[in-house]
């Protein structure tokens, strides 16, 4: 595994939390994998698949675990265990 964690984010187009969630990894200069699953399709299953019972976008993974979405990426960022996970 790299020192640099792989950030994936699931996001639909028009999505205010999406764009939060970018925004925070943006700030904090995190690369991040974008999957745009507006129409449905393969990545949509994946996402699924990946998060059983999270159906809602956005859905961020950071080195394959499952973090949540927005409000979560949030939450981790204001406990200081976002840095962490990120390797900041």
């Amino acid at each position: 595994m790299s020192d640099t964690p792989k950030v994936e984010v699931y996001t639909k187009w028009g999505c205010p939390y999406c764009s939060r969630a970018k925004q925070l990894l943006d700030s904090k200069g995190v690369a991040y994998e974008e999957f745009d699953v507006t129409m449905g399709g393969p990545k949509k299953a994946e996402m699924l698949e990946r998060a059983p019972g999270h159906t809602t976008v956005p859905s961020i993974f950071i080195d394959g675990i499952h973090v949540g979405g927005s409000d979560d990426l949030a939450a981790l960022n204001a406990q200081g265990k976002l840095d962490m996970m990120l390797g900041k």
